[in-house]
């Protein structure tokens, strides 16, 4: 099987014996790091506010000979990448005529094991995730050409477990909105009404569901990227508890806030998919605990919830966003619980739920994705959306002017806010709230202003953020449809406590068909 490969080659390999005796293989080709010139130690003396003149740069630059040494032996040992088992074809970029909805990214077809939990299911994988041979752009033009040479951890389980991967699904610009029309490749259409917003960053994913292309499809979620589409799109995604699936071999946005699940039409379909993806990577991922592991999910979907209680946050409801048939769908869902299977429905407050880039870390690092990307932000960064655009200017304004204050201060809060939240888990076992306050908008012109390109996002995340920040799983299923529109209702739960979300999601959903 020949797979592309995103990083640097080397036109010679030789073996060499280390103290030990063994051999072990090495790269050797032009340099790849080179010794700065006295112009970029310049450059760079300025950027740090040293004063230094010609003759000190140029010491300091025969010092750096000895370091740009060591980095060049670096480049000449062979890292070991995640394996990949199962064969492959590159696949194709799908014609419109087979795309109607601009749903897909790439298409291919990756057999998995003749048995197992997913045998027989096809699968859709979001297009921040590695699949080795298959082209991934995380939605950007500054990623256009790299193919990974490696599988992501829970591409390999999928396929362990007997699943058929379909192809790529096209996500959002580097999944920094929660819309569907910041995309390189173009907006998503949602599944019910075309010219809506299908949600995002899982556009794609959550599209090919709702048009019943695919049985699954994998999500990530760093501010709601799972649980908006999943509701806009009137299918069920969950954002699984902080580290409970491993997110090796997926695009980290931000390492604290990261979270990658399953998403699908049903809630049984969710709770296989998760034992299948969770539990610990062996190290590889920095977000887990060494002793996370995955339950039977879907043996204790039995639809009881006799003496649940379920907690109405208070906060998530009658926001300036908020249209009120959403609101009134998701009040009444909830009660149909109540009334129906026995659960204990009360309005809960938590105050502080609007209040609202780890580097260096110990696991696998995507190597040839990170220098793909530094290529890439150097030659077409003006290519990005307006909407990444604001945020790396915002960013980089944020982080010359306070350095690294804010976020501090926004960590050592999120600690308020995950106790906040256990308090109220203490005496609900989930809490309910509306996924997102408003319906999908209208896909906007590419040609109206940065404004109002920019500004829809911010509104989208209000309850979906903040357990990005905690760690909560929190799970989106369809609470009915409105103007022919969904309407999604978030489920919330403890920590590692999936199964009760997946639990009250399943009670909810057999309810909601039975009539």
């Amino acid at each position: 099987m020949s797979l592309g490969h995103g990083g640097p080659t080397s036109d010679t390999s030789v073996a060499q014996k280390t103290e030990g005796g063994k051999e072990e293989l090495c790269l050797y080709s032009a340099p790849a790091v080179r010794t700065p010139s006295v112009q970029q130690l310049s450059r760079a003396a300025a950027k740090l506010n040293l004063q230094l003149d010609e003759e000190e740069l140029q010491q300091f630059r025969d010092v750096m000979q000895g370091t740009v040494a060591s980095y060049q032996r670096v480049d000449q040992l062979v890292e070991p990448v995640p394996p990949v088992r199962w064969p492959r074809i590159p696949g194709w970029r799908p014609e419109p005529e087979e795309n109607p909805h601009n749903a897909w990214y790439w298409r291919t077809e990756i057999t998995g094991a003749p048995s197992g939990k997913l045998q027989g299911k096809t699968v859709a994988i979001k297009d921040n995730v590695a699949v080795a041979g298959v082209p991934m752009i995380d939605g950007s033009r500054v990623l256009e050409g790299y193919v990974p040479e490696y599988d992501a951890t829970i591409v390999s389980r999928i396929l362990d477990a007997g699943g058929l991967i379909k192809g790529k699904a096209v996500c959002e610009d580097m999944c920094k909105s929660p819309s569907s029309f910041t995309a390189a490749t173009g907006p998503v259409e949602n599944a019910h009404m075309p010219g809506r917003s299908s949600g995002g960053s899982s556009s794609g994913s959550a599209a090919l569901l709702a048009l019943g292309e695919v049985d699954l499809a994998i999500g990530g979620d760093q501010g709601g990227s799972i649980r908006i589409p999943a509701a806009w799109s009137g299918v069920v995604g969950l954002k699984p508890t902080y580290g409970l699936v491993p997110y090796t071999g997926c695009v980290s946005v931000e390492t604290t806030l990261d979270h990658v699940g399953p998403m699908a039409r049903t809630v049984e379909d969710v709770a296989v998919m998760l034992e299948v993806l969770a539990g610990y990577d062996d190290g590889l991922d920095p977000r887990q605990i060494p002793n996370v592991s995955a339950q039977n999910y879907s043996s204790q979907l039995t639809g009881d919830v006799s003496g649940i209680r379920i907690g109405l946050l208070k906060e998530g409801f009658g926001l300036m966003t908020s249209e009120a048939d959403v609101d009134d769908m998701v009040r009444d869902a909830a009660h149909r619980l109540m009334t129906s299977a026995g659960a204990i429905v009360e309005e809960v407050s938590v105050p502080m739920h609007h209040d609202g880039l780890g580097v260096g870390w110990k696991g696998f690092y995507q190597t040839s994705m990170l220098e793909a990307l530094a290529r890439g932000f150097k030659s077409r960064a003006s290519d990005t959306s307006h909407t990444l655009k604001h945020l790396m200017l915002f960013g980089e304004y944020m982080r010359e002017t306070y350095g690294g204050r804010y976020y501090a201060k926004g960590q050592n809060l999120s600690r308020v806010l995950t106790q906040a939240y256990n308090n109220a888990l203490q005496k609900y076992d989930v809490l309910v709230l509306p996924t997102v306050p408003f319906k999908a908008p209208e896909i906007p012109n590419q040609d109206v202003s940065i404004k109002e390109f920019c500004q829809p996002g911010f509104k989208v995340v209000a309850n979906t953020c903040p357990f990005n920040l905690t760690g909560h799983p929190a799970l989106s299923i369809n609470a009915g449809f409105s103007h022919g529109l969904p309407v999604g209702m978030m489920i919330v739960g403890r920590h590692f406590d999936d199964v009760i979300v997946l639990r009250v999601a399943h009670a909810y959903e057999r309810i909601r068909d039975s009539r």
